[in-house]
């Protein structure tokens, strides 16, 4: 399965009937009905990680799980199916936090992260930024336009150091932005690719780190 950091928040930035999916998804998770809820991840695994569009809370699958006191079972097939337990929501709450205010002490544990990666949390935090500003380097007007949402860092901690790279597509860019941590340097850095498949020459390569950003490589793609 491919890694997706899905930016969307809106329903107007999609088709019609991919709006209408992610509706159903929230829908189901929202009203605690884990059968519908697994059943159309089965459909659309991509989506696992997605918000509803047009809401406010930012609550993925797992949030609802963990609010809504789910199985164990439940939580361990959205975690198996790519639910991020780093994910965090319009609160800046994670699934196990959401667990434990809500006080469901018996699935705190498997919505525990489990890093497989570590990298200190005020590195992690500028190298976010940094990547931020060269997505809006980029695609500024698109961001605005679609409101959409920056990937956030942490959930790259719980990759493996062999996991392909996490992709962030653009409504409108015809491209989008390749990401990935690498550790076996001296510090932490966060290679960016992006590019418009429609323009040739487009790709850029940015090295990230938390002093700043440099471009390495151009005009691929």
């Amino acid at each position: 399965m491919s890694l997706v950091w899905d930016g969307i928040t809106k329903s107007g930035t999609l088709p019609e009937a991919s709006a209408a999916i992610r509706h159903r998804l929230a829908d189901a998770a929202e009203r605690y009905d884990w059968t519908e809820t697994l059943s159309l991840l089965a459909d659309h695994a991509d989506l696992v990680n997605t918000t509803r569009p047009d809401g406010s809370a930012l609550f993925a699958p797992l949030h609802h799980a963990a609010h809504g006191h789910a199985p164990r079972e439940v939580c361990a097939a959205l975690i198996e199916a790519g639910a991020w337990r780093m994910l965090k929501n319009a609160r800046w709450e994670r699934p196990i936090d959401i667990a434990e205010r809500c006080g469901h002490s018996d699935i705190v544990e498997i919505l525990r992260p489990v890093l497989r990666r570590t990298v200190p949390l005020g590195v992690l935090t500028a190298m976010q930024h940094h990547f931020h500003a060269i997505i809006r380097g980029r695609v500024s007007d698109l961001v605005r336009k679609n409101a959409l949402r920056l990937p956030e860092l942490g959930p790259l901690l719980e990759l493996s150091p062999e996991a392909e790279p996490i992709w962030f597509a653009v409504p409108g860019m015809y491209g989008g932005f390749s990401y990935q941590l690498r550790l076996d340097v001296p510090t932490p850095v966060l290679i960016s690719e992006s590019w418009c498949r429609v323009v040739g020459g487009s790709g850029q390569r940015h090295e990230i780190t938390a002093t700043g950003s440099r471009l390495i490589g151009e005009g691929f793609v």
